[in-house]
């Protein structure tokens, strides 16, 4: 089966709407305020695209949901999040840790314990995963409502 692609004109926007960049065009202030948001491509410095890796994996906002009410150790965690398996479980906190969102502290003792604590930039992910959220249930009982989705008589 051939791949099939959609035709864009110019510098990859739709046919029939102007260029981004172009005399005219009216960017949503509320969606894209100005400055690093106005782009026509995914940018790393775009707010956006910084939230959404700051979340990016399966379970990562699991993990940060966890760690927002107190910090854990790592078999807290585990006991907290059951079917989580062992390896994505440090992969994920590995992640948030090098994307500075999560603090790895060696606690004095034996065995040696660890516990993660979210940092500031992690903590400031909380309106973030309550609107994720709140879009995911409306998106939800949209998709239970539309009649496209009822099964047929």
């Amino acid at each position: 089966m051939a791949h099939q692609t959609e035709s864009h004109a110019g510098r990859g926007e739709p046919t029939g709407h102007p260029p981004a960049h172009s005399p005219g065009y009216e960017w949503d202030a509320e969606l894209v305020p100005p400055g690093s948001g106005r782009t026509i491509r995914p940018e790393e410095t775009c707010p956006v695209e910084i939230a959404l890796a700051a979340v990016a994996g399966r379970w990562t906002t699991l993990v940060v949901r966890e760690l927002l009410h107190a910090p854990h150790s790592y078999g807290t965690l585990r006991a907290r999040l059951p079917e989580i398996s062992d390896k994505v479980l440090a992969d994920r906190l590995h992640a948030l840790c090098d994307r500075g969102l999560l603090t790895q502290e060696r606690l004095p003792g034996f065995p040696v314990r660890t516990r993660y604590t979210l940092t500031p930039a992690g903590r400031a992910l909380r309106p973030l995963l309550i609107e994720l959220h709140r879009t995911g249930e409306r998106l939800a009982e949209l998709a239970a409502t539309d009649v496209r989705h009822l099964p047929s008589a």
